[in-house]
């Protein structure tokens, strides 16, 4: 979630310039959406953000003339008339969030408020190619999107004439330059190596596209929320579904690292010479946790995940280990209960006075990756940093 600036009274600060224009609408947005269904007043955004009211007013009347705002009634004052209160209209601009796994295609569309309207699943093979991954990713989001906002539907060349539609994020397995929207060797399906996955969809689709990690997608959506189990500045969110990775949230912002290479967890090594991994290295945390899936064993799969959990807790410090992902849903308390275990061990060790770190199920379930896809979208819109 990205940093912004607080004024005394602990809102977030604006600036009175006009090369800042977009920060402050943002703070204002950021304020509208916060207050739901009840609303702000002007008066309010001013006082929490340190802009005039000036300012507040030309800010206001522009989202009330883009339908982002609208009125919400009147509140009494302490003096003079009753205050208009704004609040934001959720169903004026969406997002679409794709989750591109090895096996599956998942899209969701979201409103303003991050609420899904929508949403479809398919099967897929990421192994296909990249014309047959790309028309059915295309197709699905072309039809979701003419079903729930009246677009043309697939093939009819594209989304460019859906006007509240802002764009659509994808997030797929990793690792990928998340600045450029480029695919690396990802794990298992090495012909992606230097795809241009993002430029290829936005000529495709003719809206703006955002590419990142399925794990950052999904602790950006987290953070941005503030859901439920991630108090705290600092979080790992690890996925484990047809791969293992992990998505880091550290001082509030997604840690991605200088090369976007960050979160790589599934490849570090805990058995030399332990079975092969497809990453060509052997005994990663991810050959070891899937072979103990397939074999039935999720409590030694569990132990496993604790084992590489432990190792990232002891390097970042962080307050909670959240867990997500197709396997982890379909087993939640063993493998909460298993890595639970064996960093409470490790913080008995270390003689830790507040006992181990938390271990939760992540909120949203299987949809969190794509969620978190359309947060790629939103979140700007509202202030938040997603680089």
């Amino acid at each position: 979630m990205g940093r912004v600036n607080r004024t005394r009274s602990g809102g977030p600060a604006g600036a009175n310039l006009g090369a800042v224009r977009s920060h402050n609408t943002a703070l204002v947005l950021g304020l509208l959406r916060d207050a739901g269904a009840e609303g702000i007043s002007r008066l309010e955004i001013a006082e929490r953000t340190g802009l005039t009211p000036q300012a507040v007013s030309k800010i206001t009347a522009r989202l009330r003339d883009e339908g982002l705002a609208a009125e919400a009634g009147r509140r009494a004052s302490t003096g003079g008339k009753p205050r208009t209160v704004l609040r934001l209209v959720p169903d004026a601009g969406h997002a679409a969030g794709v989750h591109l796994d090895r096996d599956e295609l998942r899209v969701v569309l979201a409103d303003l408020d991050g609420a899904v309207v929508g949403e479809h699943r398919a099967a897929l093979d990421l192994g296909a190619g990249a014309r047959a991954v790309l028309d059915a990713l295309c197709g699905t989001v072309e039809a979701l999107v003419a079903d729930r906002l009246g677009g043309p539907g697939p093939g009819a060349g594209g989304l460019a004439g859906v006007t509240s539609l802002l764009g659509v994020g994808v997030a797929l397995p990793g690792p990928l330059d998340h600045a450029h929207g480029i695919l690396h060797r990802v794990t298992g399906f090495p012909e992606w190596d230097g795809f241009p996955l993002r430029d290829a969809l936005t000529e495709r689709l003719g809206v703006p596209v955002a590419v990142d990690k399925d794990t950052n997608a999904a602790a950006l959506g987290l953070a941005v929320g503030d859901a439920e189990g991630t108090a705290g500045d600092s979080f790992a969110y690890l996925h484990l579904g047809t791969g293992l990775g992990a998505g880091l949230v550290i001082g509030g912002t997604v840690h991605r690292g200088t090369r976007t290479g960050a979160g790589e967890f599934g490849h570090q090594v805990i058995q030399l010479d332990g079975p092969p991994c497809e990453c060509g290295d052997r005994g990663c945390v991810e050959a070891l946790c899937l072979r103990a899936v397939a074999r039935g064993e999720v409590a030694e799969a569990a132990r496993v995940l604790g084992v590489a959990a432990g190792n990232l807790v002891g390097l970042l410090d962080i307050d909670v280990v959240l867990l997500g992902g197709r396997t982890i849903a379909g087993a939640p308390e063993a493998y909460v209960r298993g890595v639970g275990e064996v960093l409470a061990a490790r913080a008995r060790r270390e003689g830790a006075p507040a006992g181990g770190v938390p271990v939760r199920v992540a909120p949203r379930g299987e949809r969190a990756v794509a969620e978190g896809a359309a947060q790629l979208l939103l979140a700007p819109l509202f202030g938040h940093a997603v680089t």
